[in-house]
């Protein structure tokens, strides 16, 4: 089994910072992609930003420029930093990793349990 707990959440006023951190644990399993989902109120769970083990990043068009994703593989670690923030930005944050479980020979997906991030001023 594979756990992901995040931290870093919180209210912030419009164009101030936060950023988001996700730990991973567990035994027998190499982590492959890695990204940050949101979802708001009343709305379909998205897409942020993800990162590859090899480091390669994609970012949703709405926080192209603001928002930087990055991890530390040694650590099984991935960070969110998220700048100019604003209203809409407003959602809880879900980390999400594909990882290969090494003894099973398959791929399975994990989710955190969600931090909040409030932009309001």
């Amino acid at each position: 089994q594979v756990q992901l707990v995040e931290s870093g959440g919180g209210l912030v006023q419009p164009g101030g910072s936060l950023r988001l951190s996700c730990a991973a644990s567990g035994s027998g399993f190499r982590i492959n992609t890695m990204a940050w989902y949101r979802q708001a109120p009343g709305k379909q769970r998205e897409l942020v930003a993800s990162i590859t083990s090899g480091g390669t990043t994609n970012f949703a068009d709405s926080v192209k420029g603001r928002f930087t994703i990055s991890r530390d593989n040694a650590k099984a670690t991935l960070t969110l930093q998220m700048n100019s923030l604003k209203p809409e930005d407003t959602a809880v944050y879900y980390c999400n990793a594909k990882v290969w479980r090494v003894v099973a020979g398959s791929d399975e997906v994990y989710w955190g349990q969600g931090t909040q991030v409030t932009v309001s001023s």
